[in-house]
């Protein structure tokens, strides 16, 4: 049976690789939601998201689609899958820490203990290897709920090479697959 997904955008250049995503899932019937950060929007639109899901995407706590919803509740009663991509060094600091401050943290903190949360990274290879960073995602790990699906050595947004590059959507999409049929 096809799930739930909920997927969470924070900003991050390769937000425009989960496009390919959520075509993906769409192709393969999943059912897809998208919540997007502020900073998120500033480097892919909305309404790109909006077209390919077929769904309205979720920006602010503070302004309902529909006005009896409250939205972080209702979106956490609807995802039965969660997948952050990509995911910052702050949402997945803010994340570890347990700190609500924007639609997307206040989901993923209202999400039920069984629905896991698939969060792939996507950061500089030295923000990535920053020792906060690295006990905040081994803080996560230690959790059942959360997987996360390790960033992969490659050209970075800043020309370099190293680690810190989205994994693939194909990858991505797979363990979505992966974790749907537990």
């Amino acid at each position: 049976m096809k799930k739930n997904i909920l997927i969470g955008i924070c900003g991050g250049i390769a937000s425009y690789k989960i496009c390919e995503l959520v075509r993906l899932l769409i192709k393969d019937d999943f059912k897809v939601k998208v919540m997007m950060t502020e900073s998120a929007t500033k480097f892919i639109t909305p309404l790109v998201f909006q077209t390919l899901s077929g769904n309205p995407v979720y920006l602010d706590m503070f302004c309902s689609i529909k006005k009896e919803n409250i939205e972080h509740i209702n979106l956490s009663d609807w995802a039965q899958i969660c997948v952050i991509a990509p995911a910052t060094a702050n949402t997945i600091s803010k994340i570890a820490c347990g700190i609500s401050d924007n639609l997307l943290t206040t989901v993923v903190c209202a999400l039920s203990e069984n629905i896991p949360v698939l969060i792939a990274p996507a950061m500089n290879e030295n923000m990535w290897k920053n020792p906060i960073i690295k006990a905040n995602i081994a803080k996560l790990k230690k959790l059942k709920k959360y997987i996360i699906l390790d960033p992969v050595k490659g050209r970075l947004a800043c020309g370099k090479y190293g680690d810190g590059r989205l994994a693939e959507p194909i990858d991505i999409y797979k363990k979505i697959r992966e974790l749907s049929f537990k």
